[in-house]
């Protein structure tokens, strides 16, 4: 099985299959891959029941071997950002997993867990209720526990108080973000030597004794998640753990999860898995939940890391309507042809003129 190593094999502007945006039914066989390669993999990431536990974080650096992030640029002293629970930040060169904590004092259309003694003005009674068999495992009932209690009708933003004159009400937000490993990689198509390529699985790696830190991958992200570490230069990010996938395991950040919130597998099954939990939570009255990623239509064609999410993507840090940066490539080249054409035009007429 032989791969395409060129940074940008969808660029041969010859070849009509070769496409910078919309779907890509096979982004391996796009890549160069013969027939019989493995089919897409990917993440599907439920927002819904992270616990933002950072098991994530911790399994990624772990097999890995990430450093630290560093404080303001001291070395080897742990960084803390000042915000909430969240360490990290962001997804940088040295953090391939980020979990972020979104605390939200205000109204909202989704149910919220209620605090205070187990059976306080809750109808399970303290105890989650699962809708498929009450014998359901611990992992199922934690999906379901959080949908349970009643709705911040008269929830009053300023005071933290609701209109009964309850306890102070807080939703958290937890969602552990990583690298997209678009349909239309940016990154990849950007890359002059070749540092990244499309994997038989369809993810993207970067290979780092071929970088050579120019950081066109970084600008050319939609998603801000590529990144040069500062005291090596080279770019780093998310590999899906490339490693472990060629032997046949999962990647460390999804068997580290320990609500399944982290679900790898075939993409065109995680797909269809996040429609089903989609429709479940619509269901049960939770209509702000939307799958982030899924559309295949979208300016990336979709990606290999889709997130199920409780609010708008921008209260995630997500760009709600991400466009890959070469979309625009065979647009811009033409205008630039163009315009070029109409200045020698300009200058031949103006020579012609004066011999006149």
């Amino acid at each position: 099985m032989t791969a395409i190593s060129s940074a940008s094999p969808s660029l041969g502007g010859a070849d009509s299959k070769n496409r910078l945006f919309g779907p890509l039914p096979d982004v391996s066989a796009e890549a160069g891959y013969e027939e019989d390669h493995p089919r897409r993999v990917g993440f599907f990431t439920d927002t819904s029941v992270c616990i933002g536990c950072k098991a994530c974080e911790v399994a990624c650096k772990e097999w890995n071997t990430l450093p630290m992030d560093d404080s303001h640029g001291v070395k080897d002293q742990m960084g803390l950002s000042g915000m909430s629970y969240d360490n990290t930040g962001m997804l940088g060169a040295n953090s391939w997993r980020h979990v972020s904590f979104i605390e939200q004092s205000r109204a909202v259309d989704l149910p919220m867990p209620t605090f205070g003694r187990p059976g306080d003005d809750r109808h399970d009674h303290g105890q989650p209720t699962n809708p498929v068999t009450p014998h359901a495992d611990s992992v199922l009932n934690a999906q379901t526990s959080v949908l349970n209690a009643e709705a911040l009708s008269e929830f009053d933003p300023q005071t933290g108080v609701t209109g009964g004159g309850g306890d102070k009400q807080i939703r958290w937000l937890m969602s552990s973000d990583v690298c997209k490993h678009c349909t239309h990689a940016g990154c990849l198509d950007v890359c002059p030597t070749g540092a990244l390529f499309r994997t038989e699985f369809g993810t993207v790696v970067v290979q780092g004794d071929i970088c050579n830190g120019c950081g066109y991958c970084v600008s050319a992200c939609p998603y801000g998640v590529i990144d040069v570490r500062k005291d090596d230069g080279r770019a780093f990010k998310c590999t899906m753990c490339y490693d472990r996938l060629t032997d046949g395991l999962q990647p460390a950040c999804a068997t580290a999860c320990p609500t399944q919130s982290i679900q790898f597998g075939d993409l065109d099954e995680l797909q269809a898995r996040a429609d089903a939990r989609l429709a479940t939570l619509k269901g049960q009255g939770v209509e702000t939940a939307r799958l982030y990623g899924r559309d295949e239509s979208d300016g990336v064609g979709g990606v290999g890391a889709f997130f199920l999410l409780l609010d708008e993507p921008e209260v995630y840090g997500l760009p709600p309507d991400p466009i890959v940066t070469t979309r625009d490539l065979p647009a811009m080249w033409k205008a630039a042809a163009t315009g070029a054409a109409m200045i020698v035009g300009v200058v031949a007429s103006s020579f012609l003129g004066r011999k006149r």
